[in-house]
């Protein structure tokens, strides 16, 4: 298999990335990985697609550090390749990264991807899908009775006006942004602040002002699907519940944010949610997504580079990403048997 995955840059990626680990798995059993950086995509007067790849050589990884070390080490093979030879396109960048830095590339590998589609190429997730759930925003086409209350706005006033329909109480964020950007918890005691952390947020763009669960300072539990179901080894669901640490008063729980990864439990409450966004995630042809759940509710969906995997990995002691690699291997003879298969099929095949 050779499988292409998409980038913000290579400069950007970490050890603990769960694209490193996929990576790994890949090469570990022969695979070519090309990564792809979204500045090195190029179509030209042929009507193909090109890019500037970094393939690391062929080894038995097991540490993403080690593993960095050789895609960006003088071993590794760096050249001009026509996309057409991948088996497979994963656009595993976060448009996120790069609303501020580069704004350009919010969109580039959805408006590549869908070009690689129409050469032919296996793309996942789908485009189209990805373009839909670029943003929080995405919540909002799933069941009401799974997501909080919401209100999307640029107006304080509006804003004001919810915040003290929930008794002052409510969560306040940027509509384009991950890892806890911008996240605030709005309190009935924070008064005038209140207008300070709404510049804050809208200073990018819309706000989201979204109801208070009572259960946000035990944190959320962060369930992977694959497929539109979730993703399972051995009994083992693949999920972390992440909540902040001891004594820190922040109410974000994302990693990135400082908080911590612990085992989570996979409740009924939380599978039910999972059987009701999975047929909207297939439809969508969502191959991989996040479901950040806290207390019955979902507050966001990752559809495009959900992290954390490693976590739920090391936590359940099973291997969720080489079920990942077990599945590309599949889909691909799934694809090989049914040629008829648009790209939004295949990718929840």
């Amino acid at each position: 298999m050779r499988l292409g995955l998409v980038v913000n840059d290579i400069e950007g990626e970490y050890p603990g990335y769960t694209t490193t680990h996929l990576a790994m798995e890949a090469v570990r059993r022969g695979h070519e990985v090309w990564y792809i950086p979204l500045a090195d995509l190029e179509l030209r007067e042929d009507d193909r697609l090109y890019a500037k790849v970094r393939i690391p050589p062929p080894g038995d990884y097991r540490f993403g550090k080690v593993f960095l070390a050789a895609l960006t080490g003088p071993k590794a093979t760096v050249g001009w390749r026509d996309l057409g030879a991948l088996d497979i396109l994963w656009l595993r960048n976060d448009p996120s990264q790069d609303v501020e830095r580069r704004p350009w590339a919010r969109m580039a590998g959805i408006d590549f991807g869908r070009l690689a589609v129409r050469n032919g190429i296996l793309v996942l997730s789908d485009p189209e899908g990805l373009a839909r759930g670029i943003n929080k925003l995405y919540l909002q086409y799933f069941p009401e009775r799974v997501r909080p209350k919401t209100v999307v706005t640029r107006d304080p006033q509006e804003a004001l006006r919810f915040i003290q329909s929930q008794g002052g109480y409510a969560i306040l964020k940027p509509l384009s942004g991950s890892g806890g950007r911008s996240v605030f918890l709005v309190r009935p005691v924070d008064g005038p602040n209140v207008h300070q952390m709404m510049e804050t947020v809208a200073r990018d763009g819309y706000m989201i002002v979204q109801e208070f669960l009572p259960n946000a300072h035990e944190g959320d539990t962060r369930l992977f699907m694959l497929n539109g179901r979730p993703l399972v080894v051995d009994g083992h669901y693949a999920a972390v519940h992440r909540k902040r640490r001891e004594g820190d008063e922040d109410i974000r729980s994302n990693l990135t944010a400082g908080g911590v990864a612990v085992k989570a439990e996979v409740t009924e409450e939380m599978l039910e949610i999972a059987e009701l966004v999975g047929p909207q995630l297939v439809a969508d042809g969502i191959y991989f997504a996040g479901l950040d759940i806290i207390g019955g509710k979902l507050t966001e969906i990752n559809v495009q580079s959900p992290g954390a995997l490693m976590g739920a990995d090391r936590l359940e002691g099973v291997s969720f990403t080489a079920a990942i690699i077990d599945d590309l291997e599949r889909k691909l003879a799934w694809r090989a048997a049914h040629p008829e298969a648009d790209n939004r099929t295949l990718a929840c095949a």
